[in-house]
């Protein structure tokens, strides 16, 4: 198992901005590019009143404050030249959906996908969407804002594949604003199964790609819920992927660089369960030799370590 994407995380509430300009990005694709990463999938371009780019919709609807750089163009740009593929993440309103207004946040970012397409759809690298809000149950009207938002995404993109990124309800899906690493309970994962069989089936079609995050449940469970995820992504006909999370949940300080031993387990439960294609949150922070963490340069020596031993294998 190899990391084939990661996320871009520009817009976040929990991680610390690095500051980083054309230059430092650009020796960062240059280092992914190096680690056997093809793939870039924007975390999101919006959340709440930030944006990536100076998007008119936002700023006039929402109140946006404009961005002093357009980060979705520089990573375009980025991707063309070291021949990445780029999936453009959804505004994500932090509070129509979260309030139960699933059509309010939809509408917003129909408004957007529309915007971004016209602004963005000719760059060679566009090569699909990431739907960014985040889930693990079915909760509210979630299938129809997956469902709704991934049509329309392939209706004004000529059939780009649309991408969700899922989290489990495990032992240690904790609020980051704590210090806390584990909660009492969890679901079982028969919940878990019945929900997202339900989920998918009403999906299928819109959504192409699956990758649950692997970081909330303990590495025992792993292998388990890897295995009913790709058995359902099989059944709806969805791709399955991993996203083998690169920082760590397993310490009080949210978040810092995950030990490379168990990066290196998770990659080998994924293999073991079925899969073929990872992508991680994120390299720029947990893994990048320039990463403001001076531990995720190490990483990033041990995870090349490791990609060296199937090339001394040829």
């Amino acid at each position: 198992m190899r990391l084939k994407g990661t996320f871009l995380d520009e817009i976040s509430h929990d991680i610390p901005h690095q500051n980083w300009g054309a230059d430092e990005w650009d020796r960062d694709f240059g280092y992914m590019k190096a680690a056997g990463i093809d793939t870039v999938i924007l975390i999101r371009s919006g959340y709440r009143r930030w944006q990536t780019f100076p998007s008119k919709v936002l700023t006039e609807r929402e109140g946006c404050y404009t961005p002093p750089v357009d980060l979705v163009e520089m990573y375009l740009k980025l991707s063309d030249k070291w021949g990445m593929k780029f999936f453009f993440g959804l505004y994500d309103s932090g509070k129509y959906w979260d309030r139960g207004y699933y059509e309010k946040e939809a509408e917003i970012n129909r408004l957007v996908i529309d915007e971004v397409w016209e602004r963005y759809g000719h760059y060679k690298s566009f090569s699909g969407w990431y739907i960014s809000q985040e889930c693990s149950r079915k909760t509210g009207k979630i299938i129809d804002l997956y469902a709704g938002l991934g049509r329309y995404c392939k209706e004004v993109s000529g059939g780009l594949p649309t991408m969700i990124s899922p989290y489990i309800d495990g032992i240690k899906n904790i609020s980051q604003y704590n210090s806390q690493t584990n909660k009492d309970e969890s679901v079982s994962l028969t919940n878990h199964e019945q929900e997202w069989d339900e989920i998918f089936a009403g999906i299928k079609g819109a959504v192409d790609i699956v990758a649950f995050q692997d970081g909330h449940v303990e590495y025992d469970q792993l292998v388990d819920f890897l295995t009913i995820n790709k058995k359902l992504a099989d059944k709806h006909g969805l791709e399955c992927w991993t996203n083998s999370e690169t920082f760590d949940r397993d310490m009080p300080i949210k978040f810092l660089p995950i030990k490379w031993e168990k990066l290196l387990l998770k990659l080998k439960l994924a293999e073991k369960a079925g899969y073929t294609n990872a992508v991680t949150f994120e390299f720029s922070h947990f893994m990048s030799p320039q990463s403001a963490y001076l531990q995720a340069g190490h990483l990033y020596n041990r995870y090349t370590e490791y990609l060296r031993t199937f090339d001394n294998k040829r």
